[in-house]
């Protein structure tokens, strides 16, 4: 009898000497009712799940009955891990790949386990699921759109305070992952070297004790600091800075010099939008602009 194996949408026999497929599967970072269907298919079907941490994910399994083989694959041992997986791909074999929490490769074990297998033709296949990072953009209420990932921030203060002062005029907002025993010093090297910020704070998000916060960077770092002992894991978001748009002046010539030095603006597009601004007519306002221009 074929083996059945697991492609990206369904069920193929196996046995064709083609190589497997990699899947790189979200799991729950608390509730175990956000995993999605799709990841508990593929985590029965696969030939092997590689894990961060077996223990963790074999508690995972148990919960949703599922008795797929494990292989441990953590940071210390991705390199030698990440060739012997790859052999099974190679063979045929459907592997998934999982953090302890989370999205492989974000922030966990996975990135050299990818590119060795892309380095081999091997298909990779991603489903989605939790991490921590879209779950704390979800509730921050930001307008802007785009933001700046840390990962976790490095650990020795003086390597994290270099990184920060790097980022002072950084207008986008930031976020970074941190540990219950540097969450007070990382705070605290975040209002030294980037001011007074809006943040919000994210603590065991989805689990039990899931808590969220708000406010100035200042006043969330003294409420933790209050506190007798501090727990679990949190991401962190911090505002950017903000850039104040340039007031434009009201004189004619000295506002025709400030579109002229405004990047990609030309004498046409800046008499244009005075004449219209202004309810000038733009014969007035092009021999002005003619005159500045040739300054």
């Amino acid at each position: 009898m074929r083996q059945t194996r697991v492609t990206e949408n369904k069920p193929v026999t196996g046995g064709s000497g083609k190589a497997g497929t990699l899947f790189v599967v979200a799991t729950p970072i608390g509730n175990l009712e956000d995993i999605t269907l799709r990841a508990l298919r593929i985590l029965r079907e696969v030939d092997l799940i590689a894990a961060e941490d077996t223990r963790h994910t074999r508690k995972l399994l148990s919960h949703f009955d599922i008795h797929t083989p494990l292989m441990s694959y953590y940071k210390e041992k991705e390199a030698s891990r990440a060739q012997e997986i790859v052999a099974r791909l190679l063979s045929g074999a459907q592997v998934a790949l999982v953090s302890d929490a989370g999205t492989p490769g974000i922030s966990d074990p996975g990135g050299i386990l990818v590119q060795r297998a892309c380095e081999q033709n091997i298909a990779v296949v991603p489903v989605p699921g939790v991490s921590a990072l879209a779950a704390i953009l979800s509730v921050a209420g930001l307008t802007e759109p785009s933001h700046l990932f840390l990962g976790f921030l490095p650990s020795k203060g003086s390597e994290r305070r270099k990184l920060l002062r790097g980022l002072k005029n950084d207008p986008h907002p930031m976020v970074f992952y941190e540990s219950p025993r540097r969450i007070t010093a990382s705070l605290g090297d975040c209002l030294a070297e980037l001011g007074k910020r809006r943040a919000v704070i994210g603590r065991e998000l989805t689990k039990v004790h899931e808590e969220i916060t708000s406010g100035e960077l200042a006043v969330l770092l003294a409420g933790l600091q209050a506190r007798e002992s501090v727990k679990g894991e949190f991401v962190v978001l911090i505002a950017g800075v903000r850039t104040l748009a340039p007031v434009r002046p009201d004189n004619l010539e000295d506002l025709l010099r400030w579109h002229r030095e405004q990047p990609g603006v030309s004498l046409k597009d800046a008499v244009a939008s005075i004449a219209r601004d202004l309810d000038l007519s733009r014969s007035e306002v092009y021999q002005k602009a003619l005159a500045v221009w040739k300054e």
